[in-house]
């Protein structure tokens, strides 16, 4: 599942350090969520919006497989 983690977290001039503390994940997790090899639970996905002020379709982009 792509993301926008980065971007919006750039855009804040945020790191990806001050982004875990915030949501209550580990630095590693940012990391991989933004490169793509981990997927957000459902509450983490969650947590992540709403730091941003953005909706979850607005952060994370779902394509579902066919």
């Amino acid at each position: 599942m792509d993301n926008k983690i980065k971007e919006l977290r750039k855009a804040r001039s945020v790191t990806q350090d001050e982004l875990a503390f915030a949501v209550g994940v580990t630095r590693q997790t940012v990391i991989s969520l933004e490169n793509g090899r981990y997927n957000a639970s459902l509450q983490l996905a969650y947590k992540i919006s709403r730091y941003f002020g953005k909706t979850i379709e607005e952060v994370f982009i779902f394509e579902e497989e066919n």
